[in-house]
């Protein structure tokens, strides 16, 4: 299986400072350039959180860390890298100025992925001189806990690019998944557009607020989806005769004109203050930091939970917590090299006179 050697990260916002947390604590050394001058107080931050999760998945101690450089360029961050993940905002202008960059200076075997959510791979390929190691490698926040992440090859994509990416995604704890054909927002971001859709008519029209409709969704299918798919929570719905029974049952309300998801409201001023405000209320002071903690402790605690099921073996997104732990736990009891060790190893025999 591939392996990342050294990782580059271009961009440092949310899911560019998850990836980076990612990397380091499975070992990896980051070069990371963004020209935000906040850049490296928010990486230091989202790192914190990050150690703090995984010392709770790893009680008994953690891997070495990796070495994270501030590049100043993107030239100097991508030099020797054999996987660059591109994070920068979802602009098409951007997105082509910055891929032709790495793609210049990058090693023409580095794989290049970008965290893009919705744009088509092809569409961002068109400045690039070696387009067929670019994919979409689209991950879900937080990038260090959360496993899955979407590969989407473009049309001069190479088989063998998809493959290798999906090794290198594999090699630092993800789920990878192939989308098997190039549409905008992939799969899981059409899914939970979809939700946002109707929610926003249930705020809109005073049906429901911010913090109810949050509540209906974690203390009810959320917890389902948490270890099963939709497909397989229905078929268990459709009783002993499964999913052809669910569907029959349950078919002919699509028909009905419940949903308006076709139709978008429009996001006035007062419709972005009534969920800002509900927002604000639900969130009883608590700071987003405080918040990210309250959701990793949430992650890790229903993760082990699955670890523990299917007596044992570990469910769904369990069982890959119960590999991921099990292989930093092993990387966490590798002997750290002494001083005079690595130096050995470092120094070259002198020559002998004569």
């Amino acid at each position: 299986m591939a392996s990342i050697r050294k990782a580059a990260a271009v961009g440092g916002g949310v899911i560019g400072a998850g990836w980076v947390a990612r990397l380091l604590l499975n070992g990896i050394d980051v070069s990371i350039f963004d020209p935000d001058p906040e850049a490296e107080r928010k990486v230091s931050e989202v790192m914190k959180n990050s150690r703090r999760a995984y010392k709770t998945m790893l009680p008994d101690g953690l891997p070495k860390e990796g070495k994270l450089t501030f590049a100043k360029s993107i030239e100097e961050a991508v030099a020797g890298a054999n996987f660059i993940q591109e994070s920068v905002p979802e602009r098409l202008d951007l997105k082509h100025k910055v891929l032709a960059e790495i793609d210049k200076y990058a090693d023409v075997t580095a794989i290049i992925g970008s965290s893009t959510s919705g744009i088509l791979p092809s569409d961002m390929q068109t400045s690039m001189k070696h387009p067929e190691r670019l994919v979409v490698g689209h991950p879900y926040n937080p990038v260090y806990l959360l496993p899955l992440v979407e590969i989407v090859g473009g049309k001069l994509t190479s088989p063998e690019a998809v493959e290798k990416a999906r090794e290198l995604y594999a090699s630092i704890g993800m789920k990878p998944v192939v989308i098997r054909k190039e549409i905008e927002a992939f799969v899981g971001d059409r899914l939970l557009e979809a939700v946002w859709r109707e929610a926003l008519w249930l705020i809109k029209d005073d049906i429901t607020t911010v913090e109810e409709l949050d509540d209906i969704m974690r203390y009810s299918f959320g917890i389902r989806w948490a270890q099963m798919g939709m497909f397989q929570v229905y078929r268990v719905a459709g009783g002993e005769a499964g999913m052809r029974h669910f569907i029959a049952q349950f078919g002919p309300c699509l028909s009905w004109p419940w949903t308006k998801l076709m139709d978008v409201p429009e996001l006035t001023e007062e419709l972005v203050d009534k969920i800002a405000n509900q927002s604000d209320e639900q969130a009883h002071g608590l700071s987003i930091r405080e918040l990210e903690r309250i959701r990793d402790d949430n992650l890790v605690a229903i993760m082990d939970a699955l670890s523990k099921q299917n007596k044992g073996k570990g469910w769904g997104a369990g069982a890959l917590y119960k590999d991921y732990t099990k292989r930093l736990s092993k990387l966490a009891q590798k002997p750290a090299l002494s001083k005079a060790a690595a130096k050995a190893v470092t120094s070259k025999p002198k020559k002998k006179k004569g």
